[in-house]
């Protein structure tokens, strides 16, 4: 059993010439320490050499008939399978132009023919060990690289898990449902990516930023589970007291979230774009929005976006207290709101796909059972 263990552990080393007597001198020196695997040509090399079981090393006669040395080496080096395979020409010829072809082909060494034990020993057993090493890196290597990509995966899935509950939680305490959620996210990636080319936005709008502004858009009334009970499940008009505490939700929901970030100890991007969100969704172009009354471009892209989906979908949908007002009508609303209510390029950009709000819409639509769940809720 040990012995067998053995020979499934020796290193395999591949000669190759197309001098039969060669073959047999050089197996003869090395298989009581390798298993020797032999080819008289070029071709039976390359089908070895791509095999379920490559070997480790290769000797390679340079003069051969058909396919040489030098042309074998080259195929080795191109395939992803044999490139790794340390290169080790046999040859008589020492001229300073017939090395560097041979280096240039990809070998790693030099043995000169008739090969002389001991140097074709000590060769070998270098050129192997410098192999492992190098396999042994890589092998960490490709690990490591897993290793990252598991802990990137499990750190976002970390990231929307917290995302998605703490926006549950919110709209636990608000009249809208959970579809609002998925729905509002949808509108502003797809606005985004409708300006990801318009020169006022591009330099925001690359992929990374979009990515963050689907993450964190589920968090924009996150600051309504600090509004008292009273005024967010109030079924008519707030009066002007009343309005100005609902207000205050946007800077409620920037506080919690930086709250969060102190906590953590670091800057998390993601965060840093929900607080802008959370913050500043209910300014206006025009600054007649709350909280700070912010004017045009003072107001952050991300908030802008969230402004306008936050706004259609308002319109658009179902509550337990009022019917879905149709699209077409929604649109001439937000049109009307240009240069005012939203920044004019977000809603150019927001007629031109409208039909894809639309889609979003009828996907992620409110069932009965939503809304009754929330009437239930609120009654």
């Amino acid at each position: 059993m040990d012995a067998e263990l053995k020979i499934k552990q020796q290193p395999v080393v591949l000669i190759v010439d197309d001098s039969t007597a060669n073959l047999a001198v050089m197996s003869q020196l090395l298989e009581s320490e390798y298993k020797v695997k032999v080819a008289v040509n070029g071709e039976k090399a390359l089908k070895i050499a791509s095999s379920e079981r490559p070997p480790d090393l290769i000797l390679l006669d340079i003069m051969m008939p058909g396919m040489d040395g030098y042309e074998v080496c080259r195929r080795l080096k191109a395939d992803p399978v044999s490139r790794d395979i340390p290169v080790l020409f046999l040859t008589s010829q020492d001229e300073a132009e017939d090395e560097r072809r041979g280096f240039e082909a990809g070998a790693v060494d030099y043995i000169a023919k008739p090969a002389r034990p001991l140097i074709l020993f000590a060769r070998v057993k270098t050129h192997l060990a410098l192999k492992a090493a190098a396999d042994f890196l890589r092998d960490q290597n490709i690990f490591l690289e897993q290793e990252v990509d598991r802990r990137t995966l499990e750190v976002m899935a970390i990231q929307d898990v917290t995302i998605m509950v703490m926006a549950s939680l919110a709209e636990t305490r608000d009249n809208e449902t959970g579809n609002h959620i998925l729905r509002t996210q949808y509108y502003v990636r797809a606005l985004a990516e409708q300006l990801r080319d318009h020169p006022r936005f591009s330099a925001y709008l690359s992929e990374r930023n979009i990515l963050m502004l689907f993450k964190s858009a589920p968090l924009h009334d996150i600051g309504k589970v600090g509004i008292p009970d009273a005024i967010l499940k109030k079924p008519g008009r707030l009066t002007a007291e009343e309005f100005e505490i609902m207000k205050d939700h946007a800077r409620l929901g920037r506080d919690a979230i930086a709250h969060a970030e102190q906590v953590l100890g670091i800057d998390v991007e993601f965060l840093r774009t929900a607080k802008e969100i959370a913050f500043a969704h209910q300014e206006k172009w025009d600054g007649s929005g709350y909280p700070e009354g912010l004017v045009g471009d003072a107001i952050p892209i991300s908030a802008r976006l969230m402004a306008l989906a936050d706004v259609y979908d308002a319109l658009i949908s179902r509550r337990v207290y009022k019917e879905p007002m149709p699209h077409e009508e929604a649109l001439g609303i937000i049109r009307n709101g240009r240069g005012q209510h939203f920044d004019p390029d977000i809603v150019d950009a927001f007629l031109v796909i409208a039909e894809r709000f639309r889609e979003i819409a009828a996907r992620y639509v409110d069932s009965d059972d939503d809304l009754a769940r929330k009437q239930r809720q609120f009654s």
